[in-house]
Formats: structure tokens, C-alpha cells, sequence
């Protein structure tokens, strides 16, 4: 072989060969290219997918829907009531709700509507009164909305508040789907249990301890029940909204820099809103609703859960809401 040609052949290897930092970048690129275009699909084709019948899809009359009285709830109830749905609205007993009650009877003559006043707190037998309002009706949807947000440090917090908020952002919701996905079962029909969660639950939240760590229990219980009862025929689903304007703003207990911000950005609960939440039943067990929320949950797989939890501590004691609570200890 020539020196010519011994250099051909040297540059054709050398051309053929990839410099390891290439052939690492490949390796992590594919993942993170499935993990978008997996997370990706399903979240573009609930954009365009129609907004189920949800009377049709179940062959349903009645509706139940809990935090019914007034924002994302009361948006619902509407929502399922323009689709010819009888409604159940379980609720604080207060103005909201009876003033709710009085509009969809106005708008909707013709069907029938049920309020169960109820307080979602440890020791109240909110069951009961569910009950009694739905003994005499078969109610194949189901959507675990109801909830609220205790803001401040742990340990300026009085415990009944604490677990008060767990009962109702989290145990509510489960006694509620194991009441309603037992008589599903039973009677071979077909239904869906919805449940309002939050972006809060994908990364530790420091001075709102109960309302991260429910609504990130919300998510995974949604998750494994959906697992549990697909093949069923009952579709089970967690919506992850980003900010939405309601009553849930008012009267927290202590002023925190970053959800006021938030509310900033909220958008108002109607009936677009509702129809969002619609479009995800049937399709997936989690559905991210909104900007924050698609960019909370992107943002949250290249770094691992703990980095959060490291960081955010390092950080906190320089932060506003941080020093000004913090005060008072």
C-alpha cells in the first residue's frame, strides 16, 4: 500500500469514529427526547380533542361535584349541567353554595339539582350526608374538587387546621371515590372519578406543607386507582391547573409573596376552563392544565426531587416571607 493510500485509510477511520462526549450526549439525549415527545403528545391531543358527553359516554343522569359552590366547582356543575346532567353539589353550607343552587335551577328548569352542605373536617360524618343525598340516584361521575390552602410554618400552625386541611384536600376524596367506585363495581357500570389537583405537589412548597403534600398524594392516588379500574370501564383522572381565580386566595392565614404572585396570573373559572378539564377524562390519569403547569412539570425531570429540597432549604432563609414569619418564632 502506498503513503497515499495509508492516508485515505487513516482519514476514513478517523471520520468513522465518534469522540466520546458525542456518543454520551446520545445516550442522555434519547430519554429526554422520548420522555418530551411521551409527555408531549398526549398533552397537544387533549388541546384538540372535543369535549366528551359525558351524559353519552356513561349513559349518566346524575353528577356529583364537590367545592361546588363557587370556582373551578361551580364552573364544573355548569359545565355538566349544559350537557343535560342532574347535579349533586356538595359543598360548605354557606351563601356560595345556595346562591349556585338558585342559578342552575334558573338556567336549567328541567333537570334536578341536590345540595349536600357538608364540612370536610376529622370527626364530621360528611359521608352521611352524601348519602342521603344520593340513595335514591345511581352517580357515575364524580369530581373530587373541594379544597383549600393553610398558609405559614408548620409550627404557627395550630394542629386542627392541619389535619382539618388534610381531611379535605386528601381523606374527603377517598372516602368519596371508594363510596362512589364500590357501587360502580358492583353494578358493572361504567363511570369516572375526577379529582382537582395542584401544581404544588410536583416540588416541595415551604409555607404551604399540607396543600403540596395532599395534592401530590391526590396525583398518585388517581394514578393507582386509574390502574385499578380502567379495564372497568370507570376512567379515573388528576388535573394539574395553573392558576385559577376563586374564593381559594382569600382569607389564607399568613401573606406569602410567591401565591399572591401567583394569583396574579390566574385565569377565571368558566366554562373554557371546565371544558379542559373535560377533554382529559378517557385519555390519561394525569393531565398538567395551563403554562405553569406544563412548565413546572418539564422543568422538574431534569433535576431530581431532592435537589429541590436541598435547594429550596438553602434558599429559604433569605426570602421575604421567609424572614418576615420567621420573626415571630
Amino acid at each position: 500500500m502506498s503513503t497515499s493510500d495509508a492516508g485515505i485509510g487513516t482519514c476514513e477511520a478517523s471520520h468513522g469514529s465518534m469522540p466520546p462526549l458525542t456518543i454520551l450526549a446520545m445516550i442522555f439525549a434519547f430519554p429526554t427526547v422520548f420522555w418530551f415527545v411521551a409527555y408531549l403528545i398526549p398533552q397537544l391531543y387533549m388541546v384538540v380533542r372535543p369535549v366528551p358527553d359525558l351524559k353519552k359516554r356513561y349513559n349518566a343522569e346524575w353528577a356529583l361535584v364537590t367545592g361546588g359552590g363557587s370556582g373551578i366547582g361551580k364552573a364544573l356543575a355548569f359545565k355538566l349541567a349544559s350537557q343535560g346532567l342532574n347535579i349533586v353539589i356538595v359543598s360548605l353550607d354557606d351563601n356560595f353554595l345556595k346562591s349556585t343552587m338558585r342559578e342552575l335551577a334558573e338556567m336549567y328548569p328541567k333537570q334536578s339539582f341536590r345540595a349536600a352542605g357538608v364540612t370536610f373536617s376529622p370527626g364530621v360524618d360528611y359521608m352521611a350526608k352524601i348519602n342521603a343525598a344520593t340513595k335514591d340516584i345511581d352517580v357515575p361521575i364524580v369530581f373530587n374538587n373541594a379544597g383549600f390552602m393553610v398558609t405559614g410554618f408548620l409550627d404557627q400552625t395550630p394542629i386542627g387546621k392541619l389535619l382539618a386541611n388534610i381531611e379535605c384536600n386528601a381523606t374527603a376524596s377517598v372516602n368519596i371515590s371508594h363510596f362512589f367506585v364500590q357501587k360502580l363495581v358492583a353494578k358493572k357500570a361504567k363511570g369516572c372519578i375526577v379529582f382537582t389537583s395542584s401544581v404544588a405537589g410536583f416540588i416541595p412548597t415551604p409555607f404551604a406543607a399540607m396543600y403540596a403534600s395532599t395534592k401530590a398524594f391526590v396525583s398518585q392516588f388517581a394514578a393507582c386507582l386509574h390502574i385499578e379500574v380502567q379495564s372497568l370501564g370507570i376512567d379515573v383522572c388528576a388535573i394539574h391547573p395553573s392558576p385559577v381565580k376563586s374564593q381559594f386566595y382569600t382569607n389564607l392565614d399568613h401573606k406569602v409573596d410567591m401565591i399572591e404572585k401567583a394569583a396574579t396570573s390566574a385565569v377565571s373559572p368558566d366554562e373554557k376552563l371546565a371544558d379542559t378539564m373535560l377533554k382529559s377524562i378517557g385519555v390519561c390519569a394525569l393531565r398538567d392544565m395551563g403554562g405553569l403547569a406544563w412548565g413546572t412539570r418539564m422543568g422538574t425531570f431534569f433535576l431530581p426531587y431532592n435537589f429541590f429540597a436541598v435547594a429550596f432549604a438553602n434558599a429559604a432563609p433569605f426570602m421575604p416571607d421567609w424572614k418576615t414569619h420567621n420573626k415571630h418564632r
